[in-house]
């Protein structure tokens, strides 16, 4: 196991795409907010400081990372949006309920991604402990929400150079 301390959400920002003309969706789980709520304001920074508007960004709540997807698929359907991120924070306990949510999670985020045609990224954070998870929601190993803007960013803008190509 790694002792030494790394900044994770360390990127260049001139490798970033301007996100100026984006639309982008945040659905993020109300559960554990001392952490979610600390990665919906690493996302939504990002996103600002890379252009985006406070008009192109639509933050919905959910109760829980299990609702994440179809919060996400909400957005996808009634809102006009470049990317979903999809924030959350699912901690281990003692029984085997964080397998199972975490194993929903993902295989519903990427069932959206692969159902509809835009990115919807993954910003849960899946720890031990509630420690490992506020170390990534802006503690010493960065912000997941960062990293998690950065991606969409970089993901709708992939897409938008493909259907040029397209047409």
């Amino acid at each position: 196991m790694a002792t030494y301390l790394k900044n994770l959400s360390s990127y260049d920002p001139n490798m970033v795409p301007s996100a100026k003309n984006m639309k982008f969706g945040i659905v993020v789980s109300d559960w554990n907010d001392s952490v979610t709520h600390k990665l919906l304001e690493g996302a939504y920074s990002a996103l600002i400081e890379h252009g985006a508007t406070d008009e192109n960004i639509l933050v919905k709540h959910v109760p829980g990372a299990y609702e994440l997807t179809l919060g996400g698929q909400f957005m996808a359907e009634y809102a006009d949006l470049d990317a979903v991120i999809c924030l959350g924070c699912v901690i281990q306990g003692e029984t085997r309920h964080f397998d199972f949510i975490c194993q929903g999670v993902t295989y519903g985020i990427t069932e959206l991604n692969m159902n509809y045609n835009i990115p919807f990224i993954f910003g849960v954070l899946t720890t031990d402990n509630l420690e490992q998870a506020l170390d990534r929601a802006g503690g010493k190993h960065g912000n997941k929400g960062v990293e998690a803007a950065i991606t969409a960013i970089k993901m709708a803008a992939l897409q938008k150079e493909m259907e040029e190509l397209e047409g």
